[in-house]
């Protein structure tokens, strides 16, 4: 009889929630019992900060000491600098020089971030409503942000000085995730469809061009534009990861002028391998996207390239609900496929849960001189420092 004690296997670190600074240099992630900031292209942990309770949210404001929890920490001082309150979950906090933004199920809410000595309450200093947001959405730029509309479908454009708000039309059926290029030029969006992703003009909100994902409908996890605003990557439950061209910035600017129809849209594509061959018949569907009334499927734009990413082996149970008010995220499934570009060829992607995984793919040429998607390394980023 054996009765030496069973080794029990270090039990698995949860990550509840996963999300890049806007540099793409750091990622924060909450867990049960704190927070820790973790090097992108390592995937090594550069803070690791215990709390007494669980942080479901953490911001890193690019490359500076200051960490949204909700509560607003200083990782020099070691201590909590700001707080809001909030009678409703917080599903999403961005952080900007000078402003603190939140975003909960129906609104966002700007307050005002002055860098108090002391703790204390940020003030409040506008409002705007959203159809349901469990997700989060919202995306920021030095000068935007942008962020569902009250219609779903919808996006709200907000000038961060002025509070002058656009509309975009921008989907039928609710939005799932959207980005802005990196000067904000170009916002990109997706819906719960999953099959089409738009490109937008921010200072006129002139659709650019559509993308196509694929035929089947997805949920997109996340959209990230690369650091030089030439590609978009897009995930999605799939398990897939997809690298598309974005407008040429010339014809961008030419569509910016005042000569230029407003509602006029231009190729998206540029100079490049990819878009030769596309000019010279030989694309996903060749000439048959040149023949007239062809279905769209032969014409639409296409990613040039694509690789699987994990999504990790989590542990499941039956009749959990996709979306829940009670979740920090607005879904009780744990996040994946979080993009960010590091460089103009490195894609970082990483997810959250019992199995939080850290992914490095490579934008690069085969041996034909084709563009391709390339994993060259992974990490469970949680357990294995």
């Amino acid at each position: 009889m054996d009765t030496r004690p069973k080794i029990e296997p270090p039990k698995a670190r949860r990550v509840l929630s996963a999300n890049f600074d806007t540099s793409g240099f750091h990622f924060g992630i909450g867990l049960e019992d704190g927070f820790r900031l973790v090097h992108s292209e390592r995937a090594q942990t550069v803070l690791n900060k215990d709390l007494a309770g669980g942080v479901g949210l953490v911001q890193m404001l690019d490359n500076t000491n200051y960490i949204a929890l909700v509560v607003i920490w200083d990782a020099v001082k070691d201590k909590a600098v700001g707080f809001i309150t909030s009678k409703t979950p917080v599903r999403a906090v961005r952080l900007t020089r000078d402003k603190i933004v939140v975003v909960v199920q129906n609104s966002v809410e700007v307050y005002a971030w002055n860098k108090p000595k002391e703790p204390k309450e940020l003030d409040r200093l506008s409002v705007y409503e959203t159809a349901d947001n469990l997700l989060g959405m919202i995306c920021m730029s030095s000068k935007l942000a942008a962020f569902p509309g009250r219609t779903p479908g919808h996006v709200q454009i907000v000038e961060n000085d002025t509070g002058n708000v656009s509309i975009i039309p921008a989907h039928s059926t609710p939005l799932r995730a959207m980005a802005f290029s990196p000067k904000g030029e170009l916002l990109a969006t997706a819906s719960d469809h999953g099959t089409i992703i738009r490109i937008w003009n921010t200072r006129n909100c002139a659709r650019v061009c559509e993308l196509r994902r694929g035929w089947d409908s997805a949920a997109i996890f996340s959209l990230a534009f690369s650091s030089d605003g030439n590609l978009l990557a897009c995930t999605s439950d799939k398990g897939t990861l997809h690298v598309f061209d974005v407008p040429d910035p010339e014809k961008l600017r030419e569509l910016q002028s005042p000569s230029s129809p407003v509602s006029g849209a231009f190729p998206c594509s540029r100079p490049s391998a990819t878009a030769a061959a596309v000019e010279n018949g030989q694309g996903k569907w060749g000439f048959l996207g040149k023949i007239p009334f062809m279905p769209r499927m032969f014409s639409d734009q296409y990613s040039f390239a694509s690789a699987p990413f994990e999504m990790g082996d989590e542990p499941t149970t039956g009749g959990m609900p996709l979306l829940s008010d009670n979740a920090s995220l607005g879904t009780t499934k744990p996040q994946k496929g979080v993009l960010a570009w590091f460089d103009e060829e490195t894609i970082h992607v990483v997810g959250a849960g019992l199995d939080a995984r850290w992914e490095k793919f490579k934008v690069e040429l085969d041996d034909e001189g084709r563009r391709r998607v390339r994993r060259v390394g992974w990490k469970r980023y949680c357990n294995d420092d």
